[in-house]
């Protein structure tokens, strides 16, 4: 079983952090990796050509490990979600009357590329809603899904829990119904990649987005995209010197070169090998790798159970199946309004989130169980 790891984390004695799915809080070796990265940057003389690739291919390699994929050369840096969804929308096409599915109120930026596309082509946007009512919520929400996948369905794009409440999607059913029908199935995996297990030969996606800065534990404005077989032969956002073939020769750049560097390399964001955030987000990852996502899950799970059966003898609803312990919703009864409950977590120093009608309640390894009954304590009395 892991341990409380709150020591690898410079985090206030004051005040509760139940809020990762906002943004993660930086582990002492990743601020030192951070800091070096800028002592090395003061003195260009140490970097060599070898240096803008050396680090990403370690990256590169942590990432793959992480999510189960055998070919490291599909996994890329990005800046951010919306620039790997970007590369993903550039290479499909639609025709009138195709549609997209997704799930309601997900994250804008797997949502606004898809409505650009039906847009601009004609498609239709499908949001799929969750069930009224709190009963078996996540498995019909699930069913409603793959219900709505049909023979003119394109993409589903999805994450693998829902940023809002946690409720997570069965992947591999969804997986097998856009064989059937011919559609790609597009991952944000920005909050659960880290702390929920994954497995890119498991569910074979066509692509799985995330970014750095939740649950991989790493810097803002870096983050890492898996690309399948079905972009290989596509185009990029952008066209930069370091993906294509031969860059690793500087003396050869005006060579230019038509063909790309192998795999899903072509879609890289131009300048990744940022000499301060990539050794940050390499020291996050090795990080991640040793504590082992199932393992974070297990921690989660321990040190939430009893605050959320103490929730739910008082009314307040939880997901019960289809979600995952590291991030999850809670619901109010009627006599209780978000407006009121924030004030009083807010005077108690408690951070989580407000996202539509819920709570997003988001532990980690740092978090402790008096942590999380404090804060159920709290509700309860409100």
């Amino acid at each position: 079983m892991l341990r409380n790891q709150r020591s690898r984390f410079t985090l206030p004695s004051q005040g509760t952090y139940l809020n990762c799915a906002y943004m993660s809080p930086i582990l002492k070796s990743v601020e030192k990796a951070g800091i070096l990265g800028i002592h090395r940057k003061r003195n260009p003389l140490a970097i060599k050509p070898l240096d803008f690739f050396a680090e990403t291919e370690t990256l590169r390699s942590l990432f793959a490990d992480l999510i189960s994929c055998r070919e490291a050369n599909r996994v890329v840096v990005i800046p951010s979600v919306s620039y790997g969804m970007a590369n993903v929308v550039a290479n499909v096409s639609l025709r009138r009357g195709d549609r997209v599915v997704v799930a309601t109120e997900q994250f804008p930026s797997n949502i606004y590329p898809w409505q650009r596309l039906c847009l601009d082509q004609g498609g239709t946007l499908v949001a799929v809603a969750p069930p009224d009512g709190a009963e078996q919520r996540g498995r019909r929400w699930n069913e409603r899904l793959l219900e709505a996948i049909g023979q003119r369905t394109k993409v589903v794009a999805l994450g693998h829990v829902h940023w809002a409440d946690g409720t997570r999607f069965d992947l591999k059913a969804i997986r097998q119904r856009t064989r059937e029908v011919g559609a790609l199935l597009i991952i944000d995996g920005t909050q659960s990649v880290g702390a929920m297990p994954f497995s890119w030969q498991e569910i074979q996606p066509d692509a799985l987005v995330c970014a750095g800065y939740k649950w991989l534990m790493g810097p803002y404005s870096f983050g890492l995209a898996c690309y399948g077989s079905f972009f290989d032969q596509g185009k990029p956002i952008e066209e930069n010197w370091i993906n294509r073939k031969y860059s690793e020769d500087f003396t050869g750049l005006v060579n230019y070169q038509r063909d790309y560097q192998p795999g899903a390399l072509r879609y890289e964001v131009g300048e990744h090998s940022n000499f301060v955030l990539m050794p940050m987000m390499v020291a996050a990852l090795q990080q991640v790798v040793n504590w082992q996502p199932n393992r974070v899950q297990d921690f989660c799970e321990q040190i939430s159970a009893r605050a959320i059966k103490r929730l739910r003898e008082h009314g307040f609803w939880i997901e019960e199946q289809e979600r995952g312990h590291h991030l999850f919703g809670v619901r109010l009864p009627a006599h209780l309004t978000l407006q009121s409950v924030r004030e009083k977590l807010t005077k108690k120093n408690i951070h989580v989130s407000f996202r539509g009608d819920c709570i997003r309640v988001a532990p980690h390894v740092y978090n402790t169980a008096s942590e999380l009954n404090t804060f159920a304590s709290v509700l309860i009395e409100s």
